[in-house]
């Protein structure tokens, strides 16, 4: 009895143990943008780099496992938010959500404003949900050309806090560099152990075709077949995940290529909340739970074993796209790789380069690998 009593024990904590090891790792980004009038060029950058943000995030691995991506938006700066609240808002908390990440960032417009970076950065710091593992990547990333002392809370009391949570700041400042460091913009990385960067705003963003792109995209269309909206927000959702593509296309094709290279990606493109094959493969719910109203038009009239025929084949259909984009997306990533080395100028940094490059430095730092 003993001895079974022993067994039962271990057995607890054994599972206890690898359930430990084997949960999901988290990165976490809080995206903080000057939203007034003179920074039209930052948001322009943002939504050119925002898929190719999260598709080199998405490289990165912790003991062989992709981490799970957390974005978060704020604007501040803007004189049609709320004085009360320091012309600040939340525009997203933490999401795993990229869709609703895209419908928000490309809803931001600029108006002049006063800019006060230790609230916005207090607000995001105690507003969020943030992880207590000290596995998990947490990073604030503030944008803006003001002083860095504006305003009425003082940026190192808010570092002071972020360094006890474990979260890093660090700033972009959208300007010559020593102007950057003369307004504390440097001083707002370097006292949470962050990293300062300065960008032009206004430049273009150097971005390379590829032979690969246009079939990128045509199969982005037979993937979005194997979407199947169902609930109360199954159809808006469905209708907003089309939009976004478009917003992507708007922007530029290669923008267009890399969020279909990111929908490639089933553990980071998920929406168990609204598409019947992620909310099943996820445990969200049980195909014979869904009433018959909330089912897709495909998906009515049918028996349980019809339903679940359907569901398995348009599986395979989405795990064969998904497959071909990304062979696809590793011959376009080394045929990029190729001709930025020919290129004989230096790149200059732009919003998507300094963020990937710190993201994968201070993931380093803390045992992920790319």
């Amino acid at each position: 009895m003993r001895n079974s009593i022993l067994i039962i024990i271990s057995l607890f904590f054994v599972q206890t143990f690898t359930f430990a090891q084997n949960s999901n790792r988290k990165v976490q980004l809080a995206i903080l943008f000057d939203t007034s009038n003179s920074m039209d060029g930052l948001i322009d950058q943002a939504k050119t780099r925002i898929w190719n943000i999260v598709n080199e995030v998405s490289t990165l691995t912790f003991h062989g496992e992709t981490p799970t991506i957390e974005i978060a938006i704020y604007q501040y700066g803007n004189d049609r938010l709320e004085s009360s609240q320091g012309y600040i808002q939340q525009v997203t908390g933490l999401t795993t959500d990229l869709d609703l990440i895209s419908q928000r960032l490309f809803a931001l417009t600029t108006n002049g404003g006063s800019e006060y970076c230790g609230q916005v950065i207090g607000k995001s710091l105690s507003d969020l949900n943030w992880s207590t593992d000290v596995r998990d990547l947490k990073m604030i990333y503030i944008a803006g050309n003001e002083s860095f002392t504006q305003g009425p809370v003082d940026f190192k009391k808010q570092c002071a806090i972020a360094l006890e949570k474990g979260v890093i700041i660090s700033t972009i400042f959208c300007g010559n560099k020593q102007e950057g460091i003369n307004l504390h913009w440097k001083d707002g990385a370097t006292c949470s152990e962050g990293d300062y960067f300065n960008i032009d705003s206004d430049a273009s963003i150097v971005q390379i075709d590829t032979p690969y792109d246009q079939e990128i995209i045509k199969y982005n269309d037979s993937l979005n077949k194997t979407y199947y909206g169902f609930g109360a927000e199954g159809q808006q959702r469905k209708e907003s995940q089309v939009n976004e593509d478009k917003n992507a296309e708007a922007t530029s094709s290669n923008v267009a290529v890399e969020r279909t290279v990111v929908k490639s990606k089933k553990g980071v493109y998920k929406n168990n909340s609204w598409d019947l094959i992620d909310a099943i493969e996820n445990n969200n719910i049980k195909l014979e739970d869904i009433e018959e109203e909330e089912l897709p038009e495909e998906f009515k009239g049918k028996s349980i074993a019809e339903k679940k025929a359907l569901l398995a084949v348009e599986i395979k259909k989405r795990e064969y796209y998904q497959k071909k984009i990304a062979l696809l997306a590793q011959k376009r990533q080394a045929y990029i790789e190729v001709e930025l080395k020919k290129q004989s100028s230096e790149q200059k940094d732009d919003f998507g380069t300094s963020l990937n490059r710190s993201i994968e430095i201070k993931a380093k730092k803390i045992g992920y690998e790319k």
